[in-house]
């Protein structure tokens, strides 16, 4: 059975309590997701480094309940910069 939107927020939010994620189901199919993470918690990490920390996430249910997932993640901007 395919992960339902609300459920990789879920699985996202818990490994990354601050993030605020973005889904996007590219195909209408409940399988094919595109998907933008914040978080401060990338801040310093390399791109794939914060890749791995959502994919992560799902564990082995990456491939299996969740086929797809375009992944793009972004750092906060410092809350000095008045962004």
């Amino acid at each position: 059975m395919p992960m339902s939107a609300q459920e990789i927020e879920r699985t996202i939010l818990g490994a990354l309590p601050d993030a605020k994620v973005e889904i996007q189901d590219l195909a209408g199919d409940g399988d094919h997701y595109a998907c933008t993470v914040t978080s401060e918690a990338f801040r310093g990490l390399p791109r794939v480094r914060q890749h791995k920390l959502v994919y992560d996430a799902f564990g082995e249910r990456m491939g299996t309940e969740l086929h797809a997932m375009a992944l793009k993640t972004l750092v906060p901007p410092d809350a000095g910069q008045g962004a």
